[in-house]
């Protein structure tokens, strides 16, 4: 069974900030993503719900609902790339179903998606 590693994810502030700054952002209704395509953060992935959505419970609930969004679809994405992928208010009440969704159309937009 597929997990995330430890040195798959993105947990330090400055590299969160990098992603961020120099990296492209894509959204839809339900999720957005930052991408950077830089060699030394290849596969790297980050999750984050901002304080709008809720208190803590609903912040870690929207988390959880992206890691395993990104866990069911990671087979089919480039891993040449850094990516950080956001909730939005309208996640906050979806099933995994919509997000994997929503995620998959953000990936086609962004060409994340292998050949």
């Amino acid at each position: 069974m597929f997990e995330l590693n430890k040195s798959e994810i993105l947990r330090d502030k400055r590299d969160f900030n990098t992603v961020y700054s120099k990296g492209r952002s894509y959204a839809n209704k339900n999720i957005v993503i930052h991408v950077l395509h830089d060699e030394r953060y290849n596969g790297k992935v980050g999750f984050a719900a901002g304080k709008k959505l809720g208190g803590a419970v609903v912040r870690n609930r929207v988390k959880r609902l992206l890691r395993e969004t990104y866990r069911l679809c990671k087979k089919n994405l480039r891993s040449d790339c850094a990516l950080i992928i956001m909730g939005r208010k309208n996640l906050v009440d979806a099933k995994v179903d919509v997000a994997i969704k929503s995620f998959r159309d953000i990936c086609k937009k962004a060409k994340l998606v292998a050949d």
